[in-house]
């Protein structure tokens, strides 16, 4: 528990601490955001605001986990665990794709960064690597940080492998990478309102802290005989992630709140959305995590049936997609729209801890 503490704490007061540093130097530079012309008029008014502003949470999050890291291993020797390395890998490595489209937008002062094909392989690229380890690295106990079979909230008898190894590992790239790219674009698109996306993702990543945490304090390593226990690599790594995560956005959110003097940028936002997939894959929970990420997956779906309705109709269900442009359409403030989203991301994070927490119990 000490190290979650570290974690959150440390990353939380770096965020807190620096972004205000790093929003002054991006001034400076004239680093600022740039809104795209059909979207609410509202939103002219924050053009030129700071982005890019995932680099703080990136990097508060790995200053907190490595603090965390450092304090077991003088404390109790305990090293750097695989799976927490992956997730971290995960997280820059999207984060990185990010950055290449702000730095676009900002350099060449336009509203569209990477090229939508460069951005995609891109994300591809990265989660065919993330996955390909994920399967690797077995323990003492033979457990890899990531399995081939398709879990809700344990495996399911779904395996990947059932025709080889070698199919299994081709089917399973192609699962991780449905979920990476579209875990981190469903947070991308989320975020369009200041401090939306950010306090969605407190809420998720609190989330899977808790659950987490459980599955170490419940691992069959310590309680072999209990059929509730769960085989998970490295549980305890991910919450450790998980509470830096959880700490970094919060302090970012204090300064990415309505009215924002910084936005996370496609930097943050496919960072985090990266984590998310990250940590569904490797706690097992890849269709509860659906739940848990609930407003990510309703925005995205809006988009979807906006697109897909008008194609078929040419008629618009929506006022404008994604769902959180809907509703400031028809009249509700911008802090109002956060807010209510904020509670649906709650009530989601929440229900979905609960339905894990009631398997668990009901074994």
């Amino acid at each position: 528990m000490a190290a979650l503490l570290i974690s959150a704490a440390v990353s939380l007061l770096f965020s807190l601490v620096l972004t205000p540093w790093f929003i002054k130097w991006l001034i400076a530079n004239e680093y600022g955001q740039f809104i795209r012309q059909d979207g609410p008029t509202g939103h002219f008014t924050k053009r030129g605001t700071p982005t890019m502003g995932g680099l703080m949470i990136i990097t508060a999050t790995i200053v907190g986990w490595g603090s965390a890291s450092l304090f077991e291993y003088l404390t109790i020797q305990r090293t750097v665990d695989v799976s927490s390395l992956l997730l971290i890998f995960l997280i820059l490595g999207l984060g990185l794709i990010g950055f290449l489209d702000d730095w676009i937008i900002i350099s060449k002062h336009r509203s569209l960064g990477l090229n939508p094909t460069a951005k995609i392989l891109g994300q591809l690229g990265v989660g065919s690597i993330f996955a390909g380890l994920a399967v690797s690295f077995p323990n003492e106990y033979g457990h890899t940080p990531a399995t081939f079979h398709i879990s809700f909230i344990r495996d399911l008898p779904i395996d990947l492998a059932f025709a080889g190894i070698g199919l299994g590992v081709v089917l399973f790239l192609i699962w991780a990478n449905l979920l990476v790219v579209a875990w981190s674009n469903a947070v991308n698109l989320t975020d369009g309102l200041d401090g939306l996306a950010t306090g969605a993702a407190v809420m998720v990543f609190g989330a899977y802290t808790l659950i987490s945490y459980w599955q170490s304090s419940q691992s069959c390593r310590l309680l072999a005989q209990d059929p509730a226990c769960y085989d998970i690599r490295d549980p305890r790594g991910l919450a450790i992630v998980g509470a830096a995560l959880v700490g970094a956005c919060v302090g970012f959110l204090w300064f990415n709140g309505a009215p924002a003097q910084i936005f996370m940028g496609d930097t943050g936002s496919l960072a985090l959305g990266g984590a998310v997939a990250g940590f569904s894959i490797m706690t097992q929970t890849e269709i509860l995590a659906v739940l848990i990420g609930g407003l990510f997956v309703i925005e995205v779906f809006s988009d979807v049936i906006q697109i897909g309705f008008f194609k078929a109709t040419r008629k618009r269900v929506f006022k404008m997609a994604p769902l959180h442009h809907h509703f400031e359409l028809k009249g509700w403030g911008e802090i109002t729209v956060v807010i209510r989203f904020w509670i649906v991301a709650g009530i989601c994070a929440a229900l979905g801890v609960g339905v894990f927490y009631a398997e668990w119990v009901a074994r």
